[in-house]
């Protein structure tokens, strides 16, 4: 048996995936299988992948589109090891990820969870996000908070992250209904009952201008997270307050920029306003137009090579 399965959910990445299984192929630490869920594609995304299949990197048919969580819960059920990875057909690893993983691994038992710090790739430039990373040591390896520091860009992405077996058990997998966010939905679930383990080294690449990205798109008329069910669980772990406050800022931002102010009340009403830093406090208020002037104004600077960002005071 491997030790690591690694999870690539895939859908019309024709222009993507090999890269991506490269990435996989050139890893130092080599004790792994492959499966890439195919999603119903519709491009040349499985005649892109046939010629990598072994006994290593297996494909696996969906009968119908069943979305991003099902493919990994797929990914999930299928896998024959106790530690999942994922990698999204559009994103690349460092050579050195799954060394990185199997380290914190070995040497931080109690852990549950293993991530690494990211790159976000634009055509023009490559940043390190606003994640929290920048308030730890550049070498720093260990057990950290994860509700604390996770309240800007996420501290890890589901191509920088490793999951234990163990934890699906107790939590679920991913929740098929939830067509945005549901990632952070289970990260919710998963950080409360389990310990992180981070290397704050950049191990995996994140491309940020790839069509298709669910993060790009509208949010109306998807099902997104209710933050509310976890806030029981804030009486023994106030971090976690901070945390569901700042994502629902997050869903409230983007549901007034897409026209939905009816959810976008639900969720507002819901926020300690303590909890966010003076920029996120006026674009919360903001109206629609300024909100769609703010983000064209960072689409634009973006491409000179300028960065700017609510997520730092």
């Amino acid at each position: 048996m491997s030790f690591f399965s690694v999870v690539i959910p895939l859908y019309n990445k024709e222009k993507y995936v090999e890269n991506a299984l490269k990435s996989i192929l050139n890893q130092t630490f080599t004790d792994y299988e492959v499966l890439i869920i195919n999603d119903c594609c519709t491009d040349k995304s499985v005649e892109k992948v046939m010629p990598f299949l072994s006994e290593k990197i297996k494909l696996i048919h969906h009968s119908e589109n069943k979305g991003l969580s099902a493919s990994r819960n797929t990914g999930i059920e299928k896998a024959s090891t106790n530690y999942i990875t994922f990698l999204d057909a559009d994103d690349l690893w460092k050579p050195t990820f799954l060394e990185t993983i199997h380290r914190l691994i070995i040497n931080f038992p109690e852990a549950r969870i293993f991530g690494t710090n990211y790159e976000e790739v634009y055509q023009n430039k490559t940043y390190i996000p606003h994640n929290g990373s920048e308030s730890l040591p550049e070498n720093f390896e260990g057990y950290i908070n994860f509700f604390k520091i996770n309240v800007k860009q996420g501290i890890y992405n589901h191509g920088s992250v490793c999951i234990h077996k163990e934890v699906y058990e107790k939590v679920g997998n991913y929740n098929n209904e939830i067509k945005f966010s549901n990632d952070i939905d289970f990260n919710i679930r998963a950080n409360y009952h389990f310990k992180l383990a981070y290397s704050n080294s950049i191990q995996m690449s994140y491309l940020m201008e790839v069509e298709h990205q669910i993060t790009r798109n509208s949010i109306l008329h998807k099902k997104i997270p209710n933050y509310d069910n976890y806030e029981a669980w804030t009486k023994d772990n106030p971090d976690l307050k901070k945390h569901l406050d700042f994502f629902r800022y997050v869903l409230a931002k983007k549901l007034k920029r897409d026209g939905d102010t009816q959810d976008w009340k639900k969720i507002v009403k819901s926020i300690d306003k303590s909890n966010l830093n003076w920029k996120q406090k006026i674009l919360l208020k903001s109206p629609q137009s300024l909100l769609l002037f703010v983000e064209k104004t960072k689409a634009n600077l973006m491409k000179k090579g300028i960065k700017i960002s609510t997520y730092s005071n």
